[in-house]
């Protein structure tokens, strides 16, 4: 099996076919301390692509709460199962990923789910880690009893799981953007994606009997606007853009590059599993780092500090007041004298947003009016 290289796990690792890397890659940022779970992304993404006969299962977005929530059912927990232990050392995971831990005469380390898998989208909804007494206060962080929202797509792997499973080659990686797609004319309903993406994101159509997924909103993407799930995003916790490929140095005036490899304060979904996701996720900084760790790697400290450092980081808030700006895709931004700048591909300035609303302050007694204002601000 050749081998490639895995800048999440700092080494190289085995994988079906030759390393072959995108021109760009197409990467998302997440931000779970603000996603309040209001679905609005999920069924945003429903009513525009899975509203059809067969996909009445399928959320190729979902939100489901952590640490006892899964879609489908207990999905995490499996791929850990499959992957067995595995530590990391200076960076360097010391562990099978999926495609090493595969039994012989499979691809990919996997499990199919069944149906009743799929029938608890909102499983463990709500339920915190520990039990609130009377009078329970929580006074420090991370806090004793928690949970939060943890939205989930497809992650657009660079190694993809269920490219490297299909046997009928029917899911192909886009050269342009890193996009990756199933070729329904190929696919033969095997499901062998949908045992092998570490993720559960790919979905069996029970009525066409073909595979589907998330593409990324790609006619959206081709025109230079964000997936649908980003630009309905009411909490602005989502931001689409293009990742430098590993190989060259990161563009610190690009946002996705700037948040995933510049300051590091977005991680990737559990990186040791090697498919090397690019969705990326802030830590919530109120979670015990044992537990996020094993989600997000070993840098989810430095990022938890570094994402409370934005009250004194002018750049770095700039770029998070980008979020949910604008339905463009940024490529570059800039910040400067209390205003961020979101550029286009162009460098056309598309987006402007001050760091600081202004707030004006009105006289208690309105002297034209002759009336008080209850209301001041």
């Amino acid at each position: 099996m050749p081998e490639v290289y895995n800048w999440q796990l700092g080494r190289n690792m085995e994988y079906q076919y030759e390393q072959n890397r995108p021109k760009r890659q197409v990467a998302y940022v997440f931000d779970p301390n603000k996603c309040i779970a209001c679905q609005t992304c999920t069924i945003s993404c429903k009513q525009t692509w899975t509203w059809g006969s067969g996909q009445e299962y399928m959320l190729w977005n979902n939100v489901e709460t952590k640490p006892y929530g899964f879609f489908p059912t207990g999905w995490d927990v499996m791929l850990q199962s499959l992957m067995g232990e595995g530590e990391w050392a200076n960076g360097v995971y010391e562990g099978q990923t999926v495609f090493e831990a595969a039994p012989e005469g499979e691809r990919v380390a996997g499990w199919l789910p069944d149906d009743r898998d799929w029938a608890y989208p909102n499983l463990g909804e709500d339920e915190p880690l520990g039990i609130a007494g009377q009078g329970t206060h929580i006074p420090d962080t991370p806090h004793d009893m928690w949970f939060y929202y943890m939205p989930r797509i497809c992650n657009h792997c660079t190694y993809p799981g269920c490219l490297a499973a299909c046997p009928r080659q029917a899911i192909y990686k886009r050269e342009e953007d890193g996009i990756v797609l199933v070729d329904q004319d190929r696919c033969r309903g095997y499901q062998e994606c949908t045992k092998a993406c570490p993720y559960k994101k790919v979905f069996f159509n029970t009525n066409t009997r073909v595979s589907e997924k998330c593409i990324a909103c790609y006619p959206k993407v081709e025109e230079g606007i964000q997936p649908q799930c980003v630009v309905s995003c009411i909490g602005r916790i989502r931001m689409m853009g293009y990742i430098t490929p590993a190989d060259e140095a990161p563009d610190p005036n690009n946002p996705l590059d700037y948040l995933i490899r510049v300051r590091q304060v977005a991680l990737p979904l559990y990186p040791q599993a090697g498919t090397e996701p690019n969705v990326y996720y802030i830590p919530p900084v109120h979670v015990d780092p044992s537990f996020t760790t094993q989600m997000f790697g070993p840098g989810v400290e430095d990022a938890i500090k570094t994402y409370q450092s934005t009250k004194t980081d002018e750049r770095l808030l700039g770029l998070f007041m980008l979020f949910g700006s604008t339905e463009r895709i940024l490529h570059s931004f800039d910040v400067r004298d209390g205003i961020a700048y979101g550029y286009d591909e162009k460098g056309e300035e598309v987006v402007n947003v001050p760091l600081e609303e202004p707030t004006f302050i009105r006289d208690y007694f309105d002297t034209v009016h002759e009336n008080y204002i209850l209301n001041v601000t």
